[in-house]
């Protein structure tokens, strides 16, 4: 009897209850989640059992992902690094340097709008558009 692991399935129930932002910064990933962390009150943490492993013509690359769970309640925030040395972890959005993903409780699209206005007036920040995953290509990429 053969498995076969139904990559679908599996990126519908990650996707599930998350909203995607794709954010242009040309910024280094650390000093984002600084301004994210100081400016905004976030307290984004590099998790390193997150980072995303690809290997492309027998070199691989890392994309680290900063993580922020909202304390007392489902809300997690996380932060994808779309480029590492010219490559980038989903190759049809090679314009966004960040992939912001919440998971959890529903957000209000009010809620939504103020945080993108918040992070649009951060010091480096050039766009942010929310993006639905239907867009999305290489989904099981951002699975970690």
């Amino acid at each position: 009897m053969k498995l076969k692991i139904d990559n679908e399935t599996i990126a519908q129930e990650f996707f599930e209850d998350t909203v995607l932002l794709g954010i242009v910064a040309p910024i280094k990933d650390y000093q984002f989640s600084w301004q994210l962390n100081q400016v905004l009150g976030f307290d984004f943490r590099l998790n390193n059992d997150f980072e995303i492993q690809l290997t492309k013509k027998e070199r691989k690359y890392f994309f680290s992902i900063y993580e922020f769970a909202v304390p007392s309640t489902s809300v997690v925030h996380y932060l994808y690094n779309n480029q590492f040395d010219g490559e980038y972890l989903l190759p049809e959005f090679k314009h966004l340097d960040f992939v912001w993903l919440i998971k959890g409780e529903f957000i209000s699209a009010d809620e939504l709008k103020a945080l993108m206005q918040s992070i649009r007036s951060l010091p480096g920040v050039q766009l942010v558009n929310e993006m639905t995953n239907e867009k999305i290509r290489n989904k099981q990429h951002l699975i970690f």
